[in-house]
């Protein structure tokens, strides 16, 4: 019970407290293939690894996988990224998707000034 509970709590944390990202950067088998600013629409036809293939599809401020030619799919059921660290992963595909960066108005300071 008490592992349960800290579970919810840190991840209810983690959404709380990340910060919205700036960019999604596409990866294939290792290797940056592409990368686009959140805030512009896009549909992306992502070629996997041996052949395979994914569609990213960046809408209002969010990434997420349409459809993909792995048996499972599990990569499509993961839903919307548009934090920080957040990713969506086809591994027999090899695809990773990534949100990185923060948004321009972001005013947080990695520094303290006197």
């Amino acid at each position: 019970m008490f592992l349960t509970l800290t579970s919810v709590v840190m991840l209810i944390g983690i959404s709380l407290f990340s910060k919205k990202g700036a960019t999604v950067v596409v990866s294939v088998d290792g290797k940056e293939v592409a990368s686009f600013p959140l805030d512009e629409d896009t549909v992306y036809n992502i070629g996997g690894y041996h052949g395979g293939e994914n569609i990213l599809e960046v809408k209002d401020g969010k990434a997420h996988l349409t459809d993909a030619s792995c048996p499972d799919k599990l990569c499509v059921s993961m839903g919307y990224i548009n934090k920080s660290g957040q990713s969506i992963i086809c591994l027999p595909n090899k695809v990773v998707i990534e949100i990185k960066g923060n948004t321009k108005d972001n005013n947080n300071f990695d520094t303290i000034s006197e």
